[in-house]
């Protein structure tokens, strides 16, 4: 065989290759500028969606942040309330605790008072009763004294009686003799 065959076939299939080449390329350029444009769509599609997305989720979370700040600032509010509510009846209960602790304080300064009156009446009563026990005692003592002295007069009286010749008994007759 011969050498000139050794290029001319390489040179034939590459001008047949070229052919089919330059053919196909107008047909692949148009199906990748499709496919770009159809790359393109897509991603403009998949940009759209996301930023739809980011724009939905921006607005979830300024609605969750309007949420959350307004939970926040009614509990807060709750909470002062509570406060002040607290605060209000604390207030009420002590002032309802002042009332009656000067009502008390009155009530004990008066009953002090009363307990001095009445401490006072005692001691006044006890003194009168010792009093009167001292003179019922001097009574008694000025009857013991009488009636001793009642004695003496009377025993007095019987001795004198008994030394006189008008109480002295007769003697007695003498016996008679019988015989």
């Amino acid at each position: 065989m011969k050498k000139w065959f050794y290029v001319l076939f390489p040179t034939a299939m590459l001008g047949i290759f070229l052919v089919f080449y330059l053919s196909s390329k107008k047909e692949t350029e148009a199906r990748e500028q499709i496919h770009r444009e159809e790359m393109a769509k897509e991603k403009a599609d998949a940009d759209a969606k996301k930023q739809a997305a980011e724009a939905a989720a921006q607005a979830d979370a300024e609605r969750r942040n309007i949420e959350r700040a307004k939970a926040e600032a009614d509990a807060a509010k709750e909470k002062e309330d509570k406060y002040n509510a607290d605060m209000a009846r604390i207030k009420a209960d002590t002032d309802k605790s002042n009332a009656t602790a000067d009502t008390f304080s009155k009530q004990v300064s008066e009953l002090t008072i009363e307990l001095d009156n009445l401490h006072k009446q005692k001691d006044e009563h006890t003194r009168q009763a010792f009093d009167l026990a001292k003179q019922i005692e001097l009574a008694e003592v000025a009857r013991r004294n009488a009636e001793l002295e009642i004695q003496r007069y009377t025993e007095m009286i019987a001795d004198r009686a008994d030394e006189s010749m008008m109480a002295k008994m007769p003697p007695a007759p003498p016996p008679a003799k019988d015989s």
